[in-house]
């Protein structure tokens, strides 16, 4: 070989070592970037955990607040509101009922026949949009058109002679909206919220101004129950099922009411009820302790909240906001590495991650997770994602899940723990008295809301955990139940159990 070949065979060589340098050092860095994502992940993975030790003691610390909420006004992060409500249906009503439920752009009309023996004969629902004007007009205005929606209702399924021998002529009222409330009939509109400001209803009884409207169109009805969702479920529950004690309400937001002896309402002292009991409106939204396992991205959501220092239960565990903590994490992971491509702006885009698409992205069960792939570049404009990366986000959306749903049945055991169902005694035995084998009593919570009835993954995780809380020897007594439109048929069904009593049951003295 020539002095010229021995040089281009060096030179070659020299190119190719230079070549597989260049490579080796782009596997590296890209190896580095990968670790570097995986690592984000692990550590959002371990600040989320929810081990049954921890969520223990999250039990605890809802019973403690739960104590000094009924203590005090302002004791505690939980309001623990009366509800004025001190009976629940038992399924033996009968008659045709009426609701009414305001809660947003749209308002719902119900009426449902009731037969005795834990039946509904019947069950009409219409649901009509409420005009943007008149969500900025008068409380005259705005009552008059739902007065009016409902006499038509009244008198398109129903006839007249039919409508007038209705015992009671009930009418459960549904107001979801910040409401002081004053009587089982009767609160005052604290704020607006959701768009709505109509000026002269604050500090006004909502329940007064729609019964005026009600007399203004005609209509010979009378409010019977104004009630929130939760409460709405809690009837719901207890109507089909006497060993229903509490409710909980996980969808877009999260809330949960209890059956409490009265006694045990301190802060109304002179509190009396003829039952002995009060249905409780924890608010539990606004829950908080050292022990929930609070993470970077759910500092950075709160910060950038509308009500910073505020619900922070419900940011950790509510419809509302776990699409977009998954946001942050996947903004964070394209932040620390080129996997996801060039960086989306819509990343940097608060909720634009839905609860629902970070669901479908979870439950993914095609084998190259296709639909993660869809919803990332539809959504947010992220495109030809990896499947390894894919399967990460999967993660993420599993660990923010399930973290959820193990919080919200740690808050489920903390209300049985409060009145004694939980096994442990507490303030009233959870054991059925003068027997010897002490066995426990069934106790029923029921449930409602999109990210319980359904979310399977959700369901399950929470199902799980509160069986993991309450060990092998009691869970098999506690049953959670799935329940439907609290907010309307638990009004009616309100309605209905209190529309033929003729005194106030519920007095403070």
């Amino acid at each position: 070989m020539g002095k010229l070949g021995l040089g281009l065979a060096v030179g070659c060589a020299v190119a190719s070592c230079a070549i597989a340098a260049v490579m080796v050092g782009r596997r590296v860095r890209s190896r580095r970037r990968w670790w570097r994502v995986v690592r984000a992940v692990d550590e959002f993975e371990e600040a989320a955990l929810t081990p049954v030790g921890r969520l223990k003691q999250v039990v605890d610390a809802m019973a403690v607040e739960m104590h000094a909420g009924l203590a005090s006004e302002g004791g505690s992060k939980l309001k623990m509101l009366l509800t004025f409500v001190d009976s629940l249906p038992d399924g033996s009503e009968s008659g045709i009922y009426y609701a009414l439920h305001v809660g947003g752009t749209y308002f719902r009309i119900l009426r449902i026949q009731l037969g005795g023996q834990k039946s509904i004969l019947g069950h009409d629902v219409e649901r009509k949009p409420i005009p943007q004007h008149l969500m900025t007009r008068t409380s005259e205005e705005f009552f008059d058109f739902i007065a009016l929606s409902l006499k038509e209702f009244v008198e398109r399924t129903g006839n007249n002679s039919q409508y007038s021998q209705v015992r009671g002529k009930g009418l459960g009222f549904t107001f979801s909206f910040p409401v002081k409330q004053t009587s089982l009939s009767s609160g005052t509109l604290i704020k607006w919220t959701k768009g709505f400001s109509i000026d002269d209803m604050v500090e006004k009884d909502v329940v007064e101004c729609l019964q005026r409207a009600l007399s203004r169109r005609g209509l010979d009805i009378n409010v019977a129950a104004l009630v929130n969702d939760s409460v709405g479920t809690l009837a719901v529950g207890h109507f089909y099922d006497k060993d229903t004690v509490a409710a909980v309400v996980i969808g877009t937001g999260t809330n949960a009411c209890y059956l409490e002896r009265a006694d045990a309402v301190i802060k109304c002292q002179g509190l009396l009820t003829t039952s002995g009991g009060m249905v409780i409106n924890m608010e539990w939204g606004n829950f908080w302790s050292s022990h929930l396992p609070r993470t970077s991205y759910d500092i950075d959501l709160d910060a950038d909240s509308h009500n910073s220092n505020d619900q922070g239960f419900e940011k950790m565990i509510s419809g509302l906001y776990l699409g977009d903590i998954v946001r942050r994490v996947i903004c964070k992971m394209s932040l620390v590495s080129d996997i996801f491509g060039p960086f989306s702006s819509k990343l940097a885009t608060q909720f634009a991650l839905s609860t629902p698409l970070m669901a479908a992205m979870h439950e993914d069960d095609t084998p190259d997770l296709s639909e993660v792939a869809k919803i990332l570049e539809e959504t947010l404009d992220i495109h030809d994602v990896p499947l390894k990366a894919r399967k990460l986000v999967v993660k993420v959306c599993d660990v923010v899940t399930r973290r959820a749903a193990r919080l919200a049945a740690a808050g489920i055991v903390g209300i049985l723990k409060k009145i004694g169902r939980d096994g442990t005694g507490g303030i009233t035995s959870g054991r059925v008295k003068g027997v010897k084998s002490g066995k426990m009593r069934r106790t029923v919570v029921a449930i409602e809301g999109g990210l319980y009835t359904s979310y399977t993954v959700f369901r399950e995780y929470l199902n799980e955990a509160v069986a993991e809380i309450l060990g092998e020897e009691i869970a098999p007594y506690v049953i959670l139940k799935e329940m439907e439109d609290g907010s309307g048929i638990g009004a009616a069904l309100l309605a209905a159990s209190n529309s033929a009593r003729s005194v106030d049951t519920v007095q403070v003295l």
